[in-house]
């Protein structure tokens, strides 16, 4: 599989976030070099929220943001945001790395689900990826997460102390998805160290 010229990484990061996730993922990437590893979010936001998010993310990062659009390729130094309203998983198309999107049937009550998005990395993937979920109710997520880390990932969980809302992480932990349980100001060089092994 071609990911993109120019990418430092052999791995693709894929990160799942709810309740309290916003200010999670933007203390996680303001800690990012511009050469981050390609990665993909799953915030529970509604539409145009997650396009002002990535837009306010993309004027105060050193790497690129935007929202999600279907056949955009996953590169190197990039971050892409699931729009609000839609599922979005990961696809090969041509030998490149895409995303799709999506209007289907709400997911543990969401949409977008990040179940969707891991499901699809644990087939297209599975050891070339690095799986984040953070704070945020409920389960979403996490069974998508143990997929992933059966078929070889590399995983992280929010712990419970920095957790708005101890779910999500809470659990994927339960159900042995969880490789790595960190506080959230260590995870961004976990994300590094893993993507770049």
């Amino acid at each position: 599989m071609v990911i993109s010229a120019g990418t430092v990484s052999s791995k693709i990061v894929v990160i799942a976030s709810s309740t309290g996730g916003v200010q999670a993922l933007e203390c996680i990437f303001s800690d990012f070099p511009a050469n981050i590893p390609p990665i993909v979010v799953v915030q529970h936001l509604p539409d145009g929220i997650s396009r002002s998010f990535a837009y306010r993310l993309n004027n105060s990062l050193k790497c690129t943001v935007s929202e999600a659009k279907p056949g955009d390729i996953v590169r190197a130094g990039h971050i892409l945001i699931a729009p609000g309203g839609l599922h979005i998983f990961l696809k090969e198309n041509r030998g490149q790395l895409v995303v799709d999107c999506f209007s289907g049937k709400r997911l543990h009550g969401v949409m977008p689900a990040a179940d969707v998005l891991f499901e699809s990395a644990s087939q297209v993937l599975k050891k070339n990826a690095v799986g984040v979920i953070l704070t945020g109710m409920g389960a979403d997520g996490a069974g998508g997460l143990l997929k992933m880390r059966k078929n070889g990932a590399r995983t992280i969980g929010q712990d419970k102390d920095t957790s708005v809302v101890y779910g999500m992480p809470k659990v994927a932990k339960r159900i042995g998805a969880v490789e790595f349980e960190l506080p959230l100001n260590r995870i961004s060089s976990k994300i590094m160290q893993l993507s770049c092994s």
